[in-house]
């Protein structure tokens, strides 16, 4: 349990009460839990830190619940970013590249990122510039709808550029 509710709340003579049912100010333990038996709710310790501690009277089941409600609604809202990748070899021809850069306009449009990079196989790796110049093509033929993150960079065997979609305008 997140929170010390009535007999677990230990070691403490005074409580600060706060709420709606309660006439704030500081009050005894036993004070403050005949008032909450009297209201046949439960005395919550709010925070314990404080001096003295600071504690409500509630339903702590309703408690719960509302709090599970309000941490479901706020992940519920958190954004949810989904990369989406595009491969390219580095003699990418024409048609391959017009494809590959519909689909990334399509992505970015829908609010994904994308991840685009070069593949070097075996002595390809000779044609880092070439890999370069691809990347660099496609970022700015995409330069409307998303921006990179970052200039096209080489790990290993791939050279990387992420793009991250342009804010829609209201």
């Amino acid at each position: 349990m997140p929170h010390r509710i009535n007999d677990r709340i230990r070691g403490v003579q005074e409580v600060r009460l706060v709420g709606d049912n309660v006439e704030q100010g500081i009050y005894s333990f036993k004070e403050a839990m005949r008032l909450a038996d009297d209201q046949n709710l439960d005395l919550v310790e709010i925070s314990a830190s404080a001096n003295p501690p600071v504690c409500r009277i509630l339903d702590y089941q309703k408690f719960l619940y509302q709090q599970k409600k309000k941490q479901k609604e706020q992940k519920a809202n958190s954004a949810k970013v989904t990369v989406k990748e595009i491969r390219f070899g580095p003699q990418t021809d024409e048609h391959d590249y017009q494809f590959k850069l519909k689909h990334a306009i399509g992505f970015l449009q829908e609010g994904s990122k994308v991840k685009a990079y070069v593949f070097f196989r075996g002595r390809s790796i000779l044609f880092k510039e070439q890999g370069e110049e691809l990347l660099s093509r496609f970022c700015v033929d995409l330069e409307e709808y998303g921006k990179p993150d970052k200039v096209p960079t080489l790990e290993g065997k791939r050279m990387i550029v992420m793009l991250s979609p342009k804010p829609k305008k209201s």
